[in-house]
């Protein structure tokens, strides 16, 4: 069996030398091949780079913009403008309240608004009794709130006044707004108004301890358009450092493991073609990645569907040197490289001596002619060894 198993392994590794891989590092596909895919491809550029850090936050009103309604006489409600959500102006006429001085009919009076704001919570309705103690509706100024982050102690530490944060709402993903530090919470607590300053005392004891490896950062956030509310929640990437003129690209256009990563890049020449490149990274932004070698400004990278044509190689198109000579309008060599001088002049001598010859065999019907013929002589050759045992066994007896 031995002579046989060293027949199958020279075979295999014949054939494997004669017809192994064509050079890899470019994916050619074909025009629908790319639609298949769907890529998508952005210019490499310099730019502004963020390196930043996620937080999870809730916006509250700012306590010092902060107003009740209330009445100096005993009475009751028998007309009512307030609204829960609505904006009001100061002087407002919002709840008229009948006294109860007899008189026919008694006197009332208008309860008006003590400032700008919008209406956060009503206490009162039509025919309620109002006593001088009650607090009919509180108002907030919410043109500016406050957004309380909770994030490390370690990572609060890295941050100073005046540090901006890029916020998104889930009720409203459709836009981006600008908060910017203005101190640290007054505790390590997950309620807002713990972390404003404000007493907690009288709240039921929900079960949650503050976490003291955390810290309570608050930022103050622009709400022009009276869209926002207090309670609301947020997803905050601050930003720790930025820098200029940094090359990065997509994170999604970075492929391969942690010590291997590379891009793919678009040929400059040839139609639907990909070079992969490997490229040395450096930070890491929210959705952007710092290049640190590897690209060039100006180099198309894909970023949709790159992580797909790690598996679409070049099955179903043309061979790198068919792309190329039709790229470039004259012959290549199988790798896809120019011809040398000597190499261009040789080619045109072999084409003009044989212009009228019978066609000439391929490198490839070559190598299989003389695999074949090698794989030839040791059959024999086995088929010899094996034989001379027997013969000799035969003379024997």
């Amino acid at each position: 069996m031995k002579p046989i198993t060293s027949l199958f392994l020279a075979s295999f590794l014949l054939c494997h030398i004669s017809f192994g891989a064509s050079p890899g590092g470019t994916v050619l596909l074909t025009e629908q091949g790319v639609k298949n895919l769907g890529l998508e491809t952005e210019i490499v550029e310099e730019s502004d780079f963020e390196t930043t850090t996620f937080a999870l936050g809730r916006t509250e009103a700012i306590p010092e913009k902060r107003s009740v309604l209330s009445s100096r006489i005993s009475g009751r409600v028998i007309e009512t403008n307030l609204q829960i959500g609505a904006f009001v102006s100061k002087g407002d006429k919002l709840v008229l309240v009948e006294s109860r001085q007899p008189g026919d009919p008694p006197p009332s009076i208008w309860l008006t608004a003590p400032a700008d704001g919008t209406i956060i919570s009503m206490n009162t309705s039509l025919g309620a009794p109002v006593e001088p103690t009650d607090k009919l509706a509180e108002f907030a100024d919410l043109t500016t709130l406050y957004l309380i982050a909770t994030m490390p102690q370690a990572t609060a530490g890295k941050i100073t006044q005046g540090t901006e944060a890029k916020i998104h709402f889930p009720i409203r993903p459709d836009k981006e707004y600008t908060a910017t530090l203005l101190k640290f919470a007054a505790c390590h607590c997950p309620d807002p108004a713990c972390a404003l300053g404000q007493d907690t005392s009288t709240r039921a004891d929900d079960g949650e301890e503050a976490n003291l490896n955390t810290a309570g950062v608050i930022f103050t956030l622009k709400n022009p358009d009276n869209q926002l509310r207090r309670g609301m929640n947020a997803e905050c990437t601050i930003i720790m450092d930025k820098r200029t003129n940094v090359l990065n690209v997509a994170r999604e256009a970075i492929q391969g493991s942690p010590s291997n990563r590379h891009v793919y890049v678009k040929h400059p020449t040839i139609p639907h073609a990909f070079d992969r490149v490997n490229v040395q990274t450096g930070l890491t932004s929210r959705d952007r990645i710092e290049i640190l070698d590897g690209l060039f400004p100006g180099d198309e990278v894909v970023t949709r569907g790159s992580y797909s044509l790690g598996y679409a190689g070049s099955s179903g198109g043309p061979s790198l040197k068919e792309a190329m000579d039709a790229a470039h309008g004259h012959d290549h060599n199988e790798d896809g490289s120019e011809l040398t001088p000597e190499q261009a002049a040789a080619k045109a001598k072999e084409h003009s001596g044989n212009e009228h010859a019978a066609p000439r065999t391929g490198r490839r019907e070559i190598l299989f002619m003389i695999t074949t013929g090698i794989l030839a002589i040791l059959l024999v050759v086995v088929s010899l060894r094996s034989r001379q045992p027997v013969e000799e066994h035969s003379e024997l007896s």
